[in-house]
């Protein structure tokens, strides 16, 4: 996972409230443990109009230029209910996304996101409004988000966000659970061989 300090590119607005995890990634394609190769199914049931995926659905943004290159997704309340697939995440970084902008996100999918390096920024709705007026006066516009500032600029607005220390953390240092436990190996392993000496029977003969 490599660590998020800064980063600017391509919003893409996707009007829509409520955005399940099933329709980010549909339950069909969720046969591998690897975390590649889901981006070509992100959306799928909206990107395209037949099951194969091989008829684009022209009216969907991310079948449009620029947003083909989107690398921050603006969407609304609510973001990533459902199920708590980590697919979901998987897709959305397979894809290219980065930054998520919205009001509100489903909880474990918020978790999950951040240990797969995705920045989730909540704003406030009627900032959200702001920008999504901005980005549809603006097509093909930047957004950038800078997360030592806890910041998102859009135009020449800036916007604050809040995140908990610990997520702020381990986004910044490129951590996920295991990398952060593996910080602390040394004392892990002191700890071990203490447990050895002072209970030398719970060792297998």
């Amino acid at each position: 996972m490599q660590p998020f300090k800064v980063h600017s590119g391509i919003v893409a607005p996707l009007d829509r409230v409520n955005v399940d995890t099933d329709a980010i990634i549909p339950k069909q394609f969720l046969r591998k443990i690897e975390r590649t190769g889901f981006g070509q199914h992100l959306f799928h049931e909206w990107r395209f109009k037949d099951y194969e995926g091989t008829q684009e659905n022209p009216d969907f943004i991310l079948n449009q230029e620029p947003y083909r290159r989107a690398t921050v997704l603006l969407a609304r309340d609510n973001f990533g209910c459902g199920s708590s697939r980590e697919h979901a995440p998987w897709a959305l970084s397979d894809f290219g996304f980065k930054v998520i902008v919205a009001p509100s996100f489903a909880d474990i999918f918020y978790n999950n996101c951040v240990q797969n390096g995705i920045l989730l920024t909540r704003l406030k709705s009627e900032e959200v409004d702001e920008i999504f007026s901005w980005v549809g006066k603006n097509k093909g516009a930047a957004i950038s988000a800078d997360l030592n500032s806890q910041t998102v600029t859009a135009g020449r607005k800036k916007y604050v966000f809040s995140i908990d220390a610990f997520n702020k953390e381990c986004l910044l240092k490129g951590l996920d659970s295991i990398g952060w436990t593996m910080q602390f190996q040394d004392k892990i392993t002191a700890h071990e061989n203490k447990i050895r000496t002072q209970y030398s029977w719970t060792e297998r003969v």
